[in-house]
C-alpha cells in the first residue's frame, strides 16, 4: 500500500511540474490588441496626415515591442546554452 501512494504522490508531483512548463506564455504587449486601424481613424481620415502620422506611431512602437522580446529570447538561449556547455 504504501509503494503505491509513493507512486501516485510521484506522479502528481510530475504533473505538477509539467503542467508548470505548459503554461508558458509569451507576453503580448497590451497595444497588439487594440485594432490599428480603429485607433488612428479616430485621429483623422485615411490618408490624412493625422492618420498617416498615428499608423507610423504605431508601427514603431510595435516594432520596439517585438525588438524587446527578441534580445529577451536572445538572453534566454544564450544563457541556457551556456548551462549546457559549461556545467559547474
Amino acid at each position: 500500500m504504501k509503494a503505491i501512494m509513493m507512486r501516485v504522490a510521484g506522479v502528481l508531483i510530475l504533473a505538477l511540474m509539467v503542467s508548470a512548463c505548459a503554461q508558458f506564455e509569451r507576453n503580448t504587449s497590451p497595444q497588439a490588441t487594440v485594432d490599428d486601424d480603429a485607433l488612428c481613424r479616430a485621429e483623422g481620415e485615411p490618408g490624412s496626415a493625422a492618420y498617416v502620422a498615428c499608423r507610423k506611431n504605431r508601427d514603431v512602437q510595435s516594432s520596439r515591442a517585438a525588438g524587446s522580446n527578441s534580445r529577451i529570447e536572445r538572453s534566454h538561449r544564450n544563457l541556457a546554452e551556456d548551462m549546457l556547455n559549461n556545467p559547474r
